[in-house]
């Protein structure tokens, strides 16, 4: 495994243990400082408001400061509460709670259940990340056992693109119809495998149709994009996963026993994808700029690489949507590393 899988791998799987874990800390800690202003104890009196000083904020909306007095234990005191919404005017009634060990301290409001409630919170957000965080780390685990200890050399990656049985494609973006999508291509340009966008959506799924030309199978599915990191499924992207039927398309790819390596630093800015199959080769992709097939070798070179969209490959596999998905993935999360 190279450098920038490791990292990627600590990236997304430390991700709920580094969103909720702080955040359930910073709930706790809250929640106990807001329980040392504890008002269960206080006592609801009337007071009569004196004055009231009208201000607007930055956002437009009114506010009033307003000065009143109270009686508490026989002795009548003076307080303001700052910056309050609603109504008010002189000589009308205000709620006041007091302290009857200080009747000098006041609020307008009790905290009643809330710093329990942050606290409680706070303890579940911790717990819930570490969880996820353990559950995350046994999975990759037991994606590596699955290849039974089988380690790929880099003499095997070089030789596999001539190894018997595998033959060479392209995958390229495809916008120049009513139905955009993305293509897997032979070496003559025929379409071997295509997803067609069948709709599309700015809120919610898209819908597209997997066909393959090979067989003559022809499937619709839901494609639900996101286009922000989430605590659980961060890379180095802003678009780090989108799902194809409701399942993560890295679980889905996962669960099909595929592993990806790309060793970056070496090969910036068109990255080189291995994958790996219960620990034997089974694909090789190379990212490219538009110019996918050979005879366009010449403006291939001097083209600057997009890193997405457009895709040399190598494998021996007949498993077209696999491999579609695979590239699918990496094109339309802008994936740089990929594990």
């Amino acid at each position: 495994m190279g450098f920038e899988n490791r990292i990627a791998r600590i990236m997304r799987n430390t991700g709920p243990a580094r969103f909720f874990v702080p955040l359930g800390i910073i709930l706790i800690v809250f929640g106990i400082i807001v329980m040392g202003f504890n008002t269960d104890d206080y006592t609801l009196t009337m007071g009569t408001i004196t004055a009231v000083t009208e201000s607007v904020t930055q956002e437009g909306q009114k506010e009033y400061d307003v000065r009143f007095t109270y009686d508490a234990d026989g002795k009548t005191y003076e307080g303001t509460f700052a910056g309050l919404p609603g109504d008010f005017s002189v000589g009308n009634g205000i709620k006041v709670y007091y302290d009857p060990q200080d009747p000098e301290k006041i609020t307008n409001s009790k905290l009643g259940f809330l710093p329990p409630i942050m606290i409680a919170l706070g303890a579940a957000a911790t717990v819930f990340g570490v969880w996820k965080t353990v559950q995350a780390f046994k999975k990759s685990i037991a994606l590596d056992q699955a290849a039974g200890g089988k380690t790929v050399t880099e003499e095997q990656k070089a030789l596999f693109k001539t190894a018997p049985g595998v033959k060479e494609m392209y995958f390229r973006f495809d916008g120049n119809s009513l139905r955009p999508g993305y293509l897997i291509e032979d070496a003559d340009k025929n379409v071997l495998f295509e997803g067609k966008m069948l709709k599309n959506a700015l809120v919610g799924s898209r819908s597209y149709e997997f066909v393959d030309h090979v067989s003559g199978r022809s499937e619709t599915h839901e494609v639900g994009h996101t286009v922000t990191q989430t605590f659980d499924n961060e890379f180095f992207s802003a678009r780090s996963w989108f799902k194809i039927d409701g399942e993560n398309v890295w679980d889905l790819l996962h669960d099909r026993g595929l592993r990806m390596n790309t060793d970056l630093h070496s090969r910036f800015p068109s990255p080189i994808y291995d994958v790996t199959k219960a620990g034997e080769m089974y694909a090789r992709i190379e990212s490219t700029s538009r110019y996918v097939h050979e005879e366009d070798e010449k403006a291939h070179r001097l083209a600057v690489p997009t890193g997405r969209m457009y895709y040399r490959f190598w494998t021996a596999s007949d498993d077209l949507e696999t491999m579609f998905i695979t590239m699918f993935a990496l094109s339309e999360t802008e994936q740089a590393v990929a594990e």
